[in-house]
């Protein structure tokens, strides 16, 4: 076993990510020590100026800002040495399919003397994922599931007892415990799981039967308003296109106010704060209703294509085992325009940043050498519209999944300069923690907890997509503690581009930016990648995480890989 040259430094490092984040301990995982990389600052800059220009116009899949980034793309990974990673092509077809509903008929509840309605997008709204030119929901039974959660792990079913098939769920938004205060609870206190999703939510009630599914917004355990949701779910709404066998789908799916949802509960004589405190107790029974809900809408279906563009570095020893690298290419294309007319969301910082880092990762492992195991440079398109670039390699990976050992996912970094530390998201659910510690220590940051758990950030980003099918995955972002001006200067910067860029015309390129933090950044990706790429180990999900038994049930059907 190769372990870290300086163990009693190497377990204090591990200690401390401990205490400060949750994250877990040694292992004895064979961690070996690598050098830096010669990453090019140069790349980042001129990747990143080009991908943010206007003449990419914003990078939106389906378009000619498309076929120049994916041209660029394979021009830089080709230079770098690198090789196509699709069995000699240097893309992977992504077919899309755009679905927009209209002619919204309202939700009507109805029962033994209630006849409720509400109207579209101030009230409610749904989408469907299934090409039909008409969604019909009609008469369909109503019956309130708490959290809408079957973790059998956690020995947690919130659909135990009752047949929903044919059904329309009431569900609520985030996990029974996230009111708790400290990361503690049986879904991991304030710090939302995946079962708090809204993604998951659809997904079980979908295996479970149901026609309908309707998450109950609360800002607070949503993380957002009713206009986020409003705006969301009305106009377009982009999907990966289902191959065969894919899972079930509901008829439709969609939120309802909170206000909403607590007249509806009301009229079966009900409470939805008190239903609420039960659903938040283990052993909770799902509530039959006595309503039926309904609504109609009219579909408009394109099918389009989008690419996912794949390099690959052949590992010299284990070449069948693979470390991947993501990072999402697409951004908004036009969009609202700003007050001096300009209509281009040109994504500099999201997310041609991170585009350009899997260009520079590339260039400085060419420069290396290879690594016993293989990387592989994934950049996925659609991240925008809901990770589909990301969802489609994962239903249809290149690389089989079982002999992936985990990867690094980059989106977004904020150039802002040198912070002592980088942000865990997702930390203490994977024994890529360890090798984490060694790196932080390796690069002299610490690292600092998601400030915003209860957000949900782990699962909203393209690494995920690989995660919920079982592959590790960091997620690691930009520092708080700024050396120039410490938290309260890296707080403000993020705040800053927070209301003035993010998702509009003014995330452009700045010739003037420090790019010292990101190059730090990238130091400690690198050295990630490669630590994995050079161990023999096959680091796991820890015991009782979401995505612990779709590994475990992976690696026992494979004969090689984990």
């Amino acid at each position: 076993m190769i372990i870290p040259r300086n163990r009693m430094a190497s377990l204090a490092a591990v200690l401390m990510l401990t205490a400060c984040s949750g994250l877990s301990g040694d292992a004895g995982l064979d961690i070996p020590d690598v050098a830096d990389g010669d990453i090019s600052e140069a790349t980042m800059k001129d990747v990143t100026r080009q991908l943010a220009s206007d003449e990419f116009e914003g990078r939106m899949p389906g378009t000619a800002g498309e076929e120049k980034t994916v041209a660029l793309l394979i021009e830089r990974f080709k230079a770098a040495g690198l090789e196509p990673g699709n069995n000699g092509s240097w893309v992977q077809e992504v077919p899309l399919v755009e679905i927009t509903g209209k002619d919204f008929a309202p939700l009507t509840i109805k029962g033994d003397g209630v006849n409720l309605s509400y109207d579209f997008g101030t009230e409610w709204v749904g989408v469907t994922y299934r090409e039909d030119a008409k969604t019909d929901l009609k008469d369909s039974d109503l019956v309130f599931v708490g959290y809408g959660i079957n973790a059998p792990e956690r020995g947690w079913n919130d659909y135990e007892g009752v047949d929903v098939k044919g059904k329309t769920v009431v569900i609520l938004v985030n996990d029974p415990d996230w009111e708790t205060p400290g990361l503690t609870g049986p879904f991991n206190g304030r710090a939302m799981t995946y079962y708090g999703r809204w993604t998951y939510k659809y997904e079980e009630a979908a295996r479970q039967g149901a026609a309908g599914a309707l998450i109950v917004h609360d800002t607070e355990p949503a993380a957002y308003g009713w206009n986020v949701v409003e705006s969301s779910w009305t106009g377009p709404q982009a999907y990966a296109q289902r191959g065969e066998n894919a899972p079930p789908l509901t008829a439709m799916n969609g939120w309802v106010q909170k206000d909403v949802a607590r007249a509806i509960l009301g009229a079966a004589g009900q409470d939805l704060d008190t239903l609420s405190a039960a659903a938040k107790q283990k052993g909770f029974k799902p509530v039959p209703l006595g309503l039926k809900a309904g609504t109609s809408f009219a579909n408009d279906i394109r099918s389009y294509a989008s690419k996912n563009v794949i390099s690959l570095m052949r590992g010299t020893k284990r070449p069948d085992e693979y470390v991947i690298h993501t990072a999402h290419w697409d951004h908004l294309g036009r969009c609202t325009p700003a007050e001096d007319g300009d209509d281009i969301c040109n994504g500099a910082v999201d997310n041609a940043t991170g585009t350009a880092a899997l260009v520079a990762l590339a260039e400085a492992n060419a420069k290396a050498g290879a690594p016993a195991r293989s990387l592989v440079f994934l950049a996925v398109t659609a991240e925008e519209q809901g990770l589909l670039g990301a969802n489609y390699y994962a239903e249809n990976p290149v690389f089989p999944l079982a002999q992936t050992v985990g990867g690094l996912n980059m989106d977004a970094f904020q150039v802002m300069g040198e912070a002592r530390d980088v942000t865990v998201v997702g930390g203490g659910k994977s024994q890529l923690d360890d090798f984490l510690a060694a790196g932080l220590k390796a690069v002299g940051k610490v690292a600092t907890p998601d400030p915003t758990p209860e957000a949900g950030y782990y699962y909203r980003s393209d690494h995920f997509a690989l995660a919920k099918k079982g592959v590790p995955m960091f997620y690691l972002r930009d520092g708080q503690d700024l050396i120039d001006g410490g938290k309260e200067a890296g707080a403000a910067a993020n705040s800053d581009y927070r209301a003035n860029r993010y998702h509009g015309p003014k995330d452009e390129f700045d010739e003037n930016w420090d790019w010292s933090g990101v190059m730090s950044n990238l130091q400690l990706v690198y050295r990630l990648s490669r630590m994995l790429a050079e161990s023999t180990s096959w680091p796991n999900w820890n015991e009782g995480d979401e995505f612990r038994a779709t590994r475990d049930a992976e690696c026992a059907a494979s004969n090689v890989g984990c």
